[in-house]
C-alpha cells in the first residue's frame, strides 16, 4: 500500500500489546522491505492523551516522516490521526475538536486494524482525551479518513480475550445506536443493519472462545461497516453514558456498553420502534406476543453480554461501591453524561434526568 502511494518515510503507531506481539515489528518490516523507511512509536496511553498525540507528532518529525500508519486498536489508529493533525495544523488537540478545523491536509495515513471493535478504520475522527480533564474529544477532518485500511483477519486472534469480548461488544454497540440515530439516513441504516448481522454471527462465537478464522472474517468487517456507519450517523445515550465511566472509574469503554447499551435500548424502546425491529429481522428474532421490540433486543444483548462474561451492573465492571450508595456521585456521573455529545442523536431524547434514571438501573 505505501509503495503504491509514493510514500518513503512513515511513523508507525502501535500500543506496547501489539508490539510485544511482534505485530508492529511485521509491519515495519514488510514496509522496509517494500523500500520505505520505517520507525515505530508506542509511548501512548489506552486512551490517548494531547500529550500523546503531541510526543507522536514530535517522533514523526524527528523521523523526517512523510506519513503515518495506525497498526493495532482504535488507541493505535487514533494516534496516527492525531499526530497527522498537529503536523499539518500546529497547535494541540483541542484546537481540533469538532470537524473540518484543520487548516491543511494532513500527511497520508494508513491503518492496520487489529481488534474488531472501534471501527476507527472507516472514520474520519480521532477520539483524544483532553489533558487537564481526560474528556474524550472527536476530532475531524476529510484527510484524517485513512488512504487505505488493511483488514486482515488473522491479526484479530492475536488480542486477549477480555479485549475481544469488549471490543467485540463495542463494535456491536456501534451498529445497534446507529440503527437507530436520529441522523440515520436509508444508506447509513443499511450499513449498521449489515454490520448488526455480520457481528453477532461473529461475536457469539469469537467471545465464547470457539473463533476460527471464518468467524472472525464478519467480526472484522462488521466493524469496519459500523464505524463507516457513525460517519454518517452518530452514536446515541449508551456511549454518552459509557464515557464518563472510563473517564471516573477507568472502566474499559466496551465493559461500559455493556452495562448501558441493553438498558438503554429498553429506555428507547417506544421510540426507536422500526430500527429495532429492523434488527431483529437481520437476526432473525421475533418479539413474545405484546413484547416491544426494543425488550426483545435488550434481552438478546443480554445473553450475548452472558456469554461473553461481560459485567451487566456498574459493581462488576469496577465502580466502588462507595460510589453506588452516593447519591451526588450518581448526579455528578448523569450531568457529565448529558453534555456528551452522542446524547444528542438518541431517539428519545436524552438529558441529565434520563442519565440519572438510567445510572441508577445499573446500579
Amino acid at each position: 500500500m505505501a509503495r503504491d502511494l509514493g510514500l518513503r518515510r512513515m511513523l508507525v503507531t502501535s500500543d506496547p500489546g501489539i508490539v510485544s506481539a511482534g505485530i508492529a515489528e511485521r509491519a515495519i518490516g514488510s514496509l522496509r522491505e517494500a523500500g520505505v523507511a520505517a520507525a515505530l512509536f508506542d509511548d501512548f496511553a489506552e486512551n490517548p492523551t494531547e500529550s500523546d498525540a503531541a510526543r507522536a507528532r514530535d517522533a514523526a518529525r524527528a523521523f523526517g516522516a512523510d506519513s503515518l500508519a495506525g497498526v493495532g486498536g482504535g488507541s493505535s489508529l487514533d494516534v496516527a490521526k492525531a499526530a497527522g493533525f498537529l503536523l499539518a495544523g500546529g497547535g494541540r488537540m483541542e484546537d481540533y475538536r469538532g470537524y473540518d478545523r484543520c487548516p491543511r491536509l494532513l500527511p497520508p495515513l494508513l491503518g492496520v486494524p487489529t481488534t474488531a471493535g472501534t471501527g476507527s478504520e472507516a472514520q474520519s475522527y480521532a477520539l483524544i482525551s483532553r489533558d487537564r480533564d481526560h474528556r474524550k474529544m472527536a476530532c475531524g477532518a476529510p484527510s484524517a479518513m485513512f488512504r487505505a485500511v488493511c483488514l486482515d483477519p488473522e491479526l484479530l486472534p492475536s488480542a486477549p480475550a477480555r479485549v475481544v469480548s469488549a471490543t467485540g461488544f463495542d463494535a456491536l454497540a456501534h451498529a445497534v445506536e446507529t440503527a437507530a440515530s436520529t441522523r440515520a439516513d436509508e444508506a447509513s441504516r443499511e450499513l449498521s443493519l449489515e454490520a448488526v448481522s455480520l457481528l453477532d454471527a461473529g461475536y457469539g462465537g469469537v467471545s465464547t472462545g470457539r473463533s476460527s478464522l471464518e468467524t472472525w472474517k464478519p467480526l472484522q468487517l462488521g466493524a469496519f461497516l459500523a464505524g463507516a456507519a457513525i460517519e454518517r450517523s452518530m452514536l446515541g445515550a449508551a456511549h454518552a453514558l459509557a464515557n464518563p465511566l472510563t473517564k471516573r472509574f477507568g472502566v474499559v469503554h466496551g465493559e461500559a456498553l455493556a452495562v448501558t447499551l441493553p438498558r438503554v435500548v429498553r429506555w428507547n424502546a417506544d421510540h426507536a420502534t422500526r430500527p429495532y425491529e429492523q434488527i431483529l429481522e437481520r437476526l432473525g428474532l421475533e418479539p413474545a406476543p405484546g413484547q416491544a421490540a426494543g425488550d426483545r433486543l435488550a434481552d438478546h444483548l443480554q445473553r450475548r453480554i452472558r456469554a461473553a462474561g461481560l459485567p451487566r451492573r456498574l459493581g462488576d465492571a469496577g465502580v466502588p461501591s462507595a460510589e453506588l450508595t452516593d447519591a451526588p456521585s450518581f448526579t455528578a456521573l448523569a450531568a457529565e453524561a448529558a453534555t456528551e455529545w452522542t446524547g444528542r442523536f438518541n431517539p428519545r431524547p436524552f438529558d441529565e434526568a434520563g442519565a440519572l434514571e438510567i445510572y441508577l438501573k445499573s446500579a
